[in-house]
């Protein structure tokens, strides 16, 4: 039978693991209001205080590939829940906090929970029957987007009218209720060896030790790679505390490569991330992960700035979240529609779609930075391109890993989505720092400026689009029906083909070759790893 079982509602799957993913991007927007005031709030310096959005940084980039590895041994569910933990604790320290150290510390607990989206989607593949595998993915991948862009007005408005610590009382409420949510509406998921029929999907979990020795050498890579990409503006680009950070970053990585292609179950498999599908997703990763970034960057700026500069727009921090809100309901709209055409054309079409969007909402914002409207018209068309992006990535992902390692090669592709945001802030950082203006006694980013930050993001959000329309096509297994003979599908239920075939053929190349990765066909079709 080719389809969920009778007693499985998959919409309130997909609505929970959506609503973990919203909530947990919250948690990287949720101090963004407190920025100016933290250092009164915490009683110490604006440079200790920056670090309250730094450890979330490099909390999250470093345990977000170690819980992906752990999914594929433990069980993605599993670690759903366990994920909850160190981001109810990091929501309860932060709200009891009244000095910077306790601050730093729930925010770095928080950040060991960012692993919830890639796991979430890793789950699907696990729990749903693939013709819903499209849609289900683009929704719950875009809820990052999502969360961050309905998390700034939400914490705007907490903020201004009740206390800063309702903020995190909130999200501890809100984690609570995902536990409940995933023990309750979220199956575990069978494991493939069942007897057949007994289920449609099954979760297939990797074999093999916890790489600890992977894990502490990529941890340490990351930390010296990402701290002086986001203190190097304080630091100096050419100190010797960046330079030296820089140098050891590339020491170690290369060190921890050397070691993840020696052993026979590594955190992340090199090998098959660097299969040219899974490579140059990656690589379109980093490029959207800027374009995203940037513009979320930018724009705020522009809206709050005092009108005296000539291009502020100078509105208030709630008014600011509220205009930069629609762009956070444009993906939640636009995610299922983006799973309509990756099923259609293929996930591959989808990426380009969304890196050419990203570009149009730069495009337009750059005549149009004068005018809350205009920002506003940027803003949706930009995000818009952002949901189409984030659902398809994952899909081109899972399309060419075994299933076994779903959810690591999901954390991983998280992780340069991050390397690309964090690019963002310090490129963009720069550009503001060294173009700006004097008004009243203050230096401001000037409008030149600006103007550059934008043009920068257009031509990397074009770049993404020429980098996935360079990804291959995924070869299609001999085993399954082609397009060109749907009957024989429908109508030869004897066939070998039968029990795997995703119904009437429709030529949807995503469910067709997320299936074919059930039966192992992925590895067998890569002559590298046989």
């Amino acid at each position: 039978m080719n389809g969920p079982a009778p007693t499985l509602r998959t919409g309130p799957i997909v609505a929970t693991l959506a609503f973990t993913g919203t909530v947990a991007a919250i948690m990287q927007t949720l101090v963004t209001p407190l920025i100016s005031e933290l250092p009164q709030l915490l009683h110490t310096t604006s440079s200790n205080a920056s670090w309250v959005i730094t450890a979330t940084l490099l909390s999250a980039a470093v345990f977000v590939p170690i819980s992906g590895r752990l999914g594929d041994l433990l069980g993605k569910r599993t670690m759903l829940i366990a994920s909850c933990v160190p981001l109810l604790a990091g929501s309860v320290l932060c709200a009891l906090s009244s000095s910077v150290l306790p601050m730093i510390t729930g925010r770095a607990l928080q950040g060991m929970g960012m692993g919830l989206v890639p796991l979430g989607i890793s789950l699907l593949r696990d729990v749903l029957p693939p013709e819903r595998l499209g849609s289900a993915i683009a929704l719950v991948s875009a809820s990052m987007g999502i969360g961050g862009g309905l998390g700034l007005p939400i914490a705007a408005a907490v903020a201004d009218y009740t206390s800063w610590r309702a903020l995190f009382w909130g999200t501890a409420v809100l984690t609570l209720v995902i536990i409940g949510l995933i023990r309750t509406v979220v199956p575990a998921p069978a494991p493939l060896a069942e007897p057949a029929g007994t289920r449609p999907t099954g979760a297939a979990r990797s074999t093999g030790r916890f790489d600890y020795i992977g894990a502490a050498g990529l941890s340490v890579g990351l930390v010296c790679l990402l701290l002086p990409v986001s203190k190097g503006g304080d630091w100096g680009w050419g100190s010797t505390r960046t330079l030296g950070l820089f140098t050891a970053a590339a020491a170690v990585l290369m060190l921890w490569a050397r070691w993840e292609l020696r052993i026979a179950a590594p955190l992340v498999d090199l090998r098959v991330t660097a299969r040219p599908r899974v490579l140059l997703t990656n690589a379109a990763s980093v490029l959207v992960g800027f374009g995203m970034y940037a513009q979320a960057l930018i724009l705020p700026q522009l809206l709050q700035l005092p009108k005296a500069t000539g291009y502020g727009l100078g509105q208030s921090m709630l008014a600011m979240g509220l205009w930069m809100a629609p762009g956070g309901l444009m993906m939640m709209i636009v995610s299922p529609l983006g799973g309509r055409l990756s099923a259609a054309r293929g996930p591959k079409v989808t990426l380009i779609a969304g890196a050419l969007a990203i570009a149009a909402g730069y495009g337009l914002a750059l005549p149009l930075m004068g005018s809350t409207w205009g920002l506003l018209l940027a803003t949706v068309v930009s995000n818009g391109g952002v949901g189409l992006a984030y659902g398809a990535m994952p899909a081109l992902i899972m399309s060419a890993v075994p299933l076994s390692a779903t959810a690591s090669a999901n954390s991983f592709n998280t992780l340069m989505r991050s390397l690309g945001t964090s690019t963002a802030a310090a490129v963009i950082g720069v550009v503001l720092s060294q173009l700006t203006t004097t008004l009243g006694g203050h230096t401001l980013p000037s409008q030149g400026g600006f103007r550059i930050g934008l043009a920068i993001g257009c031509g990397v959000a074009l770049i993404a689009a020429a980098v996935a329309a360079a990804i291959p096509a995924p070869p299609i297994p001999s085993a399954l029906p082609t397009p060109a003979a749907p009957p024989a599908a429908a109508t030869a239920p004897t066939a070998p083909t039968a029990p795997t075939a995703p119904g009437p053929a429709t030529g949807d190349a995503t469910t067709t070759t997320l299936r074919s990765e059930t039966d192992g066909s992925s590895d067998r079709r890569d002559p590298a790893t046989t």
